[in-house]
């Protein structure tokens, strides 16, 4: 997943939405002590800001060492590139020097593209016991207003072949992701509300990865024709509220 960004990485750390602080308080919320957090695939580190606010320490690591320069830096909050062909013990060692010591881990709009199996394992192996709390979650299609929707809705039909299959999973809202967590439920939907204008509307639709992918085919999915209904359904408002619907996972270590 980390190549597949690398011609775009500034445009994807500028455009990804953020996410509102009603997940990070519900998640706070369950987890026995709010020391250590660790925030996998953290991108640009958006979730490690919003986590760095209640946990006294994040560790937020990423196979990308590009996406890492892009992150945004805080005093409590410890990046660490862990490409993929790290050792599960050197990962482990980087997060902690003890086991069971983290009290949550969390996943913002990654969990799909990981081998689950092997995550889980680590997951399993640094959360804290009992009581630790795993949090997966995923924002899925922007909503607008009625025109944009209609044109964004014909937009997504013809990316449809260019999207990885692992998206079927932030599709389906995470509802069909396996947690091996004793205690587990959900998702819990949340609204993430970005005000934007076409531009940075259209350069958010740039930064995914079908986008990317029908590009490198020689595919132009966003071609002047496209473009121009977006300009029309768009009018003449500067900006609009994108909302982007927000569902998270949640499972608890019991012993």
């Amino acid at each position: 997943m980390a190549d597949l960004f690398k011609k775009q990485r500034k445009k994807y750390s500028d455009n990804r939405p953020g996410y509102p602080d009603e997940p990070f308080r519900f998640i706070a919320s369950k987890t026995p002590k709010n020391d250590l957090a660790w925030d996998v695939g953290t991108d640009s580190g958006q979730a490690a800001v919003s986590l760095s606010k209640i946990y006294k320490n994040v560790i937020a690591t990423d196979a990308s060492e590009q996406q890492l320069a892009h992150a945004h830096k805080l005093p409590n909050i410890h990046y660490r590139h862990t490409p993929t062909t790290m050792s599960p013990a050197d990962l482990a060692r980087a997060l902690s020097p003890e086991p069971h010591a983290v009290d949550v881990v969390t996943v913002a709009q990654a969990l799909h593209w990981f081998g689950l199996p092997a995550f889980y394992a680590q997951v399993n192996h640094v959360l804290r016991r009992p009581g630790g709390v795993f949090a997966a979650w995923c924002y899925t299609l922007p909503l607008v207003d009625p025109p944009v929707d209609s044109v964004f809705n014909r937009y997504y039909a013809t990316s449809g072949p260019y999207w990885d299959a692992a998206r079927r999973l932030v599709e389906e809202e995470y509802r069909t992701v396996a947690l091996e967590e004793e205690d587990h439920t959900g998702p819990f939907e949340f609204t993430s509300m970005v005000e934007m204008g076409l531009d940075g509307f259209l350069d958010y639709l740039r930064s995914s990865s079908r986008y990317q992918t029908a590009k490198d085919q020689g595919v132009e999915l966003l071609g002047e024709e496209v473009v121009a209904e977006f300009e029309a359904a768009w009018g003449g408002e500067g900006t609009k509220v994108v909302r982007f619907p927000v569902f998270l996972r949640i499972g608890r270590v019991v012993e």
